[in-house]
């Protein structure tokens, strides 16, 4: 009788065990499962930021040669104001169109490929490809939460190139008034070719022409609390934006100050020209913009 209740007891015990096991392989291949979830988004998270840094070098050098082969002039680079959405200004500027979740204008500007392959200066010097245009981290739709993929995430720097306004002035068509608007790759000194940014990555939210317009309010003299924000810079690479540079590199910066970051909404246009006092990322941005005209020049 007492070796039949030890060898019931002994079954029990096995038993016991056992599940107790199957719940603990159970909870081990759940973490590992988490884990690769993580894993997985972080090596596709490091494939679009390394896809949109090739991005990046491919449109910088399609730049400089524009530059090279028109006797140092840029390429231009109008804003939907001075006329980025006419098509008939399609030799004035380097991108046309205006993105706005309603299918943008001309017709299709959220989706018509055309515009990059066919219209733009740079498509010769790019092979005709569009995707160069798009940060493959950006997942917008033409119809905000429908529609078709957008096709553009990049914008000019609004310094750079002429704005297609009237006037000779160091300065005309400056966003802010008194700093230099600049037109010719030998114009290109302060800040130089390696600290002056042409390309950057514009929020889904936020992009509209192609023109990132910089407000350079307290910058100089430094009056940080003057700091604003007209267009936002994309977060999309671990709360980072990619550029490229006058000299053709490119880099990743990574923003420091939540409001350079806002959350973001689906089909929603962010509220733009925002004040943003003392935002270190404004004067990251300003810094590698543009410079104050001085007299002597």
């Amino acid at each position: 009788m007492l070796a039949a209740r030890a060898s019931h007891f002994n079954a029990q015990a096995d038993r016991a065990f056992t599940l107790t096991d199957l719940v603990t392989v159970l909870a081990l291949v759940l973490v590992l499962f988490v884990v690769q979830l993580r894993s997985g988004a972080t090596t596709r998270g490091k494939a679009q930021s390394a896809s949109c840094l090739y991005n990046h070098r491919q449109m910088a050098r399609a730049w400089q040669l524009y530059a090279q082969e028109n006797n140092g002039r840029l390429v231009g680079n109008m804003d939907g104001g001075s006329g980025a959405s006419s098509a008939g200004n399609s030799n004035k500027t380097w991108v046309l169109g205006w993105l706005d979740f309603t299918g943008g204008i001309p017709v299709g500007a959220d989706t018509n490929t055309l515009l990059l392959t066919d219209y733009s200066p740079l498509a010769t010097y790019l092979g005709r490809r569009a995707e160069v245009f798009k940060c493959p981290a950006d997942t917008s739709l033409s119809r905000g939460t429908r529609g078709l993929p957008r096709v553009r995430s990049l914008s000019m720097n609004s310094y750079m190139g002429d704005r297609g306004v009237f006037g000779s002035a160091p300065d005309a068509g400056a966003y802010t008034p008194g700093y230099r608007q600049f037109r010719k790759l030998s114009e290109i000194i302060n800040p130089g070719p390696s600290r002056a940014f042409v390309f950057i990555d514009e929020r889904e939210d936020s992009i509209n022409d192609g023109w990132f317009a910089i407000g350079m309010g307290g910058f100089d003299p430094p009056q940080p609390n003057n700091y604003s924000i007209v267009d936002y810079p994309a977060d999309w690479h671990n709360r980072g934006v990619n550029l490229s540079f006058a000299d053709d590199h490119t880099e990743t910066w990574r923003w420091l100050d939540w409001r350079t970051m806002p959350r973001h909404g689906l089909g929603r246009q962010l509220a733009l020209g925002v004040l943003s006092p003392n935002n270190p990322d404004v004067a990251r941005i300003q810094t590698a913009a543009s410079s104050r005209i001085t007299p002597s020049q």
